[in-house]
């Protein structure tokens, strides 16, 4: 309930903030996480990206400034962030399927996106197979990728990077290394709020690499191990249920440690996999 709570804090500072700066950094600290947990608890749990409901609210309000207030249309998008027309009209019109100006005029129906609140839901009975495991540091061996701070803006890149994998050989190059655990090819979200956020298709290795591969430490950390099969769209499936359904009631938040994916079993149809979730008491 704890995590439930701080998640509606967060929610408040947007609120407040919406005719301002709004720092996914301080939502991160209300939340007690990092900022990359933050955004992708918030996606699952709204079902919408954090910047798009941010997008939302602002232009809410934006409309209802038009409809009901004599300020100046530049001056509104102004005090919503947007210091160009052209950048206020083409968000607005995303949103409302308008022009500022015809809503100005009235008599055309606008959009209104209230504010999200957040509570526990009974939800279905169907098990979540985990287990909680301490795991000293260690490291992995692969190919990485830098990931950009709005989460959704990685959608397209890491889905790539898993398709360049597979053709370019790195899988053949990387999974002779593995001789340490966990067992099976790594998809590793480095993405804490003190170093460069990187994507790694890995494996967790002590060998030595050429120049042609990078490392990485991940941190010694408490981790809930989910347990899964089925195709790419399953492994989401169950990141979503951990983060709605198991963590608000499990006594555990975010630790500020890597997310990942451990591939048992590469067949696309049919994988085998674990999802590692950071975790610390509450």
């Amino acid at each position: 309930m704890e995590w439930i709570e701080k998640l509606n804090k967060a929610i408040s500072y947007i609120e407040e903030h919406l005719a301002g700066e709004i720092s996914y950094d301080e939502l991160a600290h209300i939340a007690c996480c990092s900022t990359y947990h933050f955004q992708r608890m918030f996606a699952y749990m709204a079902g919408i990206p954090l910047s798009e409901y941010i997008r939302r609210r602002r232009m809410s309000l934006a409309a209802a400034d038009l409809q009901s207030g004599t300020e100046k249309i530049i001056d509104i998008g102004m005090k919503y962030g947007y210091s160009s027309p052209t950048a206020f009209n083409r968000a607005f019109q995303s949103v409302h399927g308008i022009a500022p100006s015809m809503a100005r005029e009235g008599g055309v129906p606008v959009k209104a996106f209230p504010p999200v609140s957040f509570q526990i839901a009974v939800k279905g009975v169907e098990e979540l197979n985990y287990r909680i495991e301490e795991k000293a540091a260690f490291r992995i061996v692969g190919v990485s990728h830098p990931l950009d701070q709005e989460i959704e803006n990685n959608f397209r890149v890491v889905p790539q990077m898993w398709q360049n994998a597979a053709m370019n050989g790195t899988f053949e190059k990387i999974t002779p290394l593995m001789n340490g655990q966990p067992v099976g090819v790594l998809g590793v979200s480095v993405c804490n709020d003190m170093e460069e956020w990187r994507y790694f298709i890995a494996v967790s290795s002590s060998a030595d690499i050429d120049n042609s591969l990078d490392e990485y430490v991940v941190p010694a950390c408490t981790w809930a191990v989910f347990s899964g099969n089925g195709t790419g769209m399953s492994i989401q499936e169950l990141e979503k249920r951990i983060i709605t359904e198991w963590l608000p009631t499990s006594g555990f938040e975010f630790d500020n440690a890597p997310d990942m994916e451990v591939y048992l079993n590469p067949d696309p149809n049919n994988m085998q996999y674990e999802v590692w979730l950071p975790i610390r008491k509450a």
